[in-house]
Parts: C-alpha cells; sequence; structure tokens
C-alpha cells in the first residue's frame, strides 16, 4: 500500500504541474503570435507568428503528454482500487476493461482536439485530414469496444460456469441423499 502512496504523493504535483503548464504555453499561443504576425525571419519563409505559435503549440502537446502519462498511472491505480472494491480479486481483466474505456475517454478527446488544427489546412487536404483523423479514432474506438465485450462476456461465461459447476454439485447431492 505505501509503494501505491507513494505513486500517488509522486504523480499528482507532476500531473498538476503539466497540465498548468500546458495551458500556460497555450495561452502564449494564443497571445504571442499576434504580436510578432508580419515579422519575417531572416533565412527562412515562415512567419514569425506562425513560427511562434507552432513553437508554443509543440511545447504544449509535450506537456499534455507528460499529464497524459502521469494520469493513465493514477487511472490505473483508480482501476485497482475500483475492482478491489467491488469485490473482483485476483482479476486482471476487469482493470483492462476499465484502462480500455479510459483510452477511448482520451482518444475522443485527443480527435477533438486534432479537428480544429486540421480546418488551418488548405481545402484539398483539409477533408482529406479530417476523414483521416475522424476514421482512424472510430477505427481504435470500435477496436476498444469490442476488446471490453469481450473482457465482460469471458467475465459473465465465467460466472455462468461457476453458477452451472454449483447447480451440478447440489443435484448430485440430492440424488445421493435418496
Amino acid at each position: 500500500m505505501s509503494k501505491i502512496r507513494e505513486e500517488v504523493r509522486h504523480r499528482v504535483p507532476r500531473l498538476t504541474m503539466s497540465l498548468v503548464l500546458a495551458v500556460i504555453f497555450w495561452i502564449i499561443s494564443a497571445i504571442v503570435p499576434g504580436t510578432v504576425s508580419g515579422v519575417a525571419i531572416p533565412g527562412l519563409t515562415v512567419d514569425a507568428a506562425f513560427l511562434v505559435w507552432a513553437i508554443t503549440m509543440v511545447i504544449t502537446a509535450i506537456f499534455l503528454i507528460r499529464a497524459l502519462s502521469d494520469a493513465l498511472i493514477l487511472g490505473d491505480i483508480v482501476t485497482d482500487i475500483i475492482v478491489r472494491r467491488l469485490g473482483i480479486k485476483g482479476e486482471r481483466s476487469p482493470k483492462r476493461a476499465g484502462r480500455d474505456l479510459i483510452y477511448i475517454i482520451v482518444l475522443i478527446l485527443i480527435a477533438t482536439a486534432i479537428l480544429p488544427i486540421t480546418n488551418l489546412l488548405e481545402q484539398n487536404l483539409r477533408d482529406s485530414a479530417t476523414i483521416i483523423v475522424i476514421y482512424s479514432a472510430l477505427g481504435i474506438i470500435i477496436i476498444l469496444i469490442y476488446d471490453i465485450g469481450r473482457i465482460i462476456y469471458k467475465i459473465m461465461e465465467q460466472r455462468a460456469e461457476s453458477l452451472a459447476e454449483r447447480l451440478s454439485k447440489l443435484a448430485e447431492q440430492d440424488k445421493t441423499s435418496e
């Protein structure tokens, strides 16, 4: 238990700081490019506003990825706690189903965040990029939902077999007592 407590004490502040820094750099990406628009960078054919925006968005993405990794580890810990509270011991499948659900939520959030970026592309690329993002996310979500369904089916099958075994033992006891 102390290992879990130590992991939570390590991950929660790191997650918080990563999210705060991601928000700060996102705000910078919204404000600063407007102050340097129209400035050309020597040697590059890129506007300074776009370069500042791209750099700050990359830094924001780095902090979001770091926050996501910490959140997934904390999600695993929370999933373990919930599974234990439900009385399911020794089975890893419910934990994986919970993790799959978290992945679905994160995937929806990522796809939703990427779609506005595809609108910045030229018209002929915009439609293709939007379709790729939507169908890729949909395909992965379908696979994860299938995995959750398979896990639930396996758990129900085990429970049904256990119930059938108990009922058959009861039936055999009744026959031997006659």
